[in-house]
C-alpha cells in the first residue's frame, strides 16, 4: 500500500494531480420540518450530496442574493455536473423560528421546488439554535427589533455526513460558478474513488490536492 501511495506521489509531482474537496468535520445531526411540513433530517439527507444555507424567512436582501446563488448553483450542477448514481440537493435552513406554512411561501419567492430544493425549520428556537449555531457552526443573533442579524454562508456535505466545503461571504460564497464546480470534484471522486483508483485519492487527501 505505502508502494502504490508514494508512486502516486510521484505520479501527482509529473502529471495535473486529481483534485479534492478536505474532509473537514461531521455535518451535525439534526430533526427539522420541510416546506410541505414533512420531517427533514441528517438521515433523510444520507447518501446525497448537499449544499446547505442558512437564512430568514422574512427574505431581506441578504436572504435574496443567497437565492440567487443557490438557483445559479442548481441551474449549473443540473446542466454541467455529472452525479453519476449520487443525488444533488440543495437546503436551506430558516434561522428563525417558523411553521410549514411560512416556510413554503419563504421558498416559493426563492423558487425552491421543494425536491432538489428545500426550505427547512422549526418553531423550537433551541433546536434552531443547536442545528445551524453549534452544528453547521454559524453565528447568528436576533436584535432588538427583532431582526435576525446573520453573515451569509454555505456548508456542503458529501453523503457520508463529512463537511467537504465551508464557504463564506468573504470569500466564494457568492459564486455560483466556484461552488457548483467543488461539486463537479466532489461527484468526480464519489464516482471514480473505487478499486485501485481509490488509493490515488486516498493519496490526493494525504498530499492536499485541494482546489
Amino acid at each position: 500500500m505505502m508502494v502504490v501511495i508514494i508512486l502516486a506521489a510521484m505520479a501527482f509531482a509529473i502529471f495535473e494531480p486529481i483534485q479534492v474537496l478536505p474532509r473537514m468535520r461531521l455535518a451535525p445531526g439534526f430533526a427539522l420540518t420541510d416546506q410541505s411540513g414533512e420531517p427533514f433530517s441528517s438521515e433523510v439527507a444520507r447518501g446525497t450530496v448537499t449544499l446547505y444555507t442558512f437564512a430568514t424567512t422574512g427574505c431581506d436582501e441578504q436572504c435574496e442574493t443567497v437565492s440567487d446563488t443557490m438557483r445559479d448553483v442548481q441551474r449549473r450542477v443540473e446542466a454541467e455536473v455529472d452525479m453519476g448514481s449520487s443525488e444533488f440537493a440543495l437546503v436551506t435552513v430558516a434561522l428563525d423560528p417558523t411553521d410549514s406554512e411560512a416556510l413554503a411561501v419563504a421558498a416559493a419567492e426563492a423558487g425552491a421546488d421543494g425536491q432538489t430544493w428545500r426550505w427547512v425549520g422549526s418553531d423550537d428556537e433551541a433546536a434552531i439554535r443547536r442545528t445551524v449555531g453549534t452544528g453547521f457552526q454559524r453565528f447568528f443573533e436576533t436584535a432588538d427589533d427583532g431582526s435576525i442579524r446573520y453573515d451569509p454562508s454555505f456548508v456542503l456535505v458529501d453523503g457520508n455526513g463529512v463537511v467537504r466545503g465551508d464557504y463564506r461571504y468573504s470569500t466564494l460564497a457568492n459564486d455560483g460558478e466556484k461552488l457548483s464546480r467543488h461539486v463537479a470534484i466532489l461527484a468526480e471522486e464519489i464516482r471514480n474513488a473505487t478499486g485501485a483508483t481509490a488509493v490515488a485519492y486516498e493519496a490526493a487527501h494525504l498530499f492536499l490536492c485541494y482546489p
